[in-house]
């Protein structure tokens, strides 16, 4: 997992090819304004998830974790307090995982919680559980989904 500030976000394109599309996706002036949806990057190797949702309680969010693709998720507005989980280190899956939608989900607790703010984004990289939406009002947040290979 990795916390920064999407100022600083350049910094992190040599991790995966796909980055660098990823980033010039966010690099738009107006990231706010796009509309709700999915948005095409680079076919299905790099899009965007720009979304709207109510936040949760720690008590109600899920640990997921995806095996195709990297998460880079940007908050826009309010505070996601995202919760997370060495993959290796989640042993109560619930369900199967889902190869079609790309998640699988664990009833383990996470092992740390970190804000992340306006301007901020985070990296779930597929060894990395995470639990997000958790906070208060709602979460304004684009998910850039990048092929991890």
């Amino acid at each position: 997992m990795i916390l920064d500030r999407l100022e600083l976000i350049e910094r992190y394109t040599s991790l995966c090819p796909g980055f660098v599309k990823a980033v010039a996706f966010l690099r738009q002036s107006d990231l706010a304004g796009l509309p709700l949806g999915r948005h095409e990057v680079d076919g299905d190797r790099v899009y965007a998830l720009a979304c709207k949702d109510p936040a949760r309680s720690r008590d109600q969010a899920k640990l997921e974790a995806h095996r195709k693709y990297i998460d880079i998720q940007v908050v826009l507005s309010g505070t996601d307090e995202i919760g997370w989980r060495s993959l290796g280190a989640c042993t109560r899956p619930e369900g199967e995982y889902s190869a079609e939608k790309d998640v699988g989900f664990f009833l383990d607790a996470p092992e740390a919680w970190t804000a992340v703010g306006p301007g901020s984004f985070a990296i779930f990289f597929p060894e990395d559980a995470h639990a997000p939406l958790v906070g208060v009002g709602e979460l304004h947040k684009i998910v850039v989904k990048v092929a991890a290979s």
